[in-house]
């Protein structure tokens, strides 16, 4: 009995850690091109980039603060300009608890963008979107904190002759700097804006 009994503990804890492991493969934690769910522990997203004026910007000046962090490029026809339209709609709803929120904008094409003026463009849907866009490494070392992709992919037809793939979501990190969710592209202000209030 005694020897039975040790091998149906061995059994138990056996199923107990497949369990586990099934759990965090199901998460998606171990997929660069999977965005953790808000289950996700102590997952801290962190950027630190330059704006245009060169001055480095990083996820720890923005404790205290709701973040809604957002990958692209200022030559997207379509995602991008709609996701930051709709950011812009949630800071003008907000009113003045726009203060506690940042937007920012973390460039995929950082030479071309700031050759464009990624300061023009935010500032085209809002005047408090922030634009980042900094060298090649630490713009990857960024998206991987993010757990993002961006490549770059020839199109005769686009400007350049390229354009950038890459992960479309609106990221929210909250003011601890802990990651909260993802908000799919085609997500309307009216949800983003109804979330954020139900965590003020």
């Amino acid at each position: 009995m005694l020897r039975l009994s040790r091998i149906q503990k061995a059994l138990w804890i056996a199923a107990i850690l497949a369990s586990f492991v099934f759990a965090i493969l199901k998460s998606g934690l171990w997929s660069e091109e999977t965005p953790p769910t808000i289950e996700s522990a102590d997952f801290l997203p962190q950027f630190s980039l330059p704006d245009s004026s060169g001055k480095l910007r990083d996820s720890e000046e923005f404790r205290g603060r709701w973040l809604l962090v957002f990958f692209g490029f200022t030559n997207c026809p379509d995602v991008c300009p709609t996701t930051l339209a709709e950011a812009a709609q949630v800071l003008d709803d907000l009113g003045p608890q726009a203060a506690s929120v940042q937007p920012v904008f973390i460039s995929i094409d950082p030479e071309r963008d700031l050759a464009l003026g990624i300061d023009d463009y935010t500032a085209a849907f809002h005047s408090q979107i922030l634009g980042l866009a900094g060298s090649p490494t630490a713009t990857q070392a960024a998206a991987d904190s993010f757990r993002i992709y961006f490549s770059r992919e020839d199109d005769e037809n686009a400007p350049d002759g390229y354009t950038m793939s890459h992960s479309p979501g609106l990221f929210l990190v909250a003011p601890d700097g802990q990651w909260l969710r993802q908000f799919a592209y085609g997500t309307s202000a009216t949800e983003i804006l109804a979330d954020l209030k139900e965590r003020f």
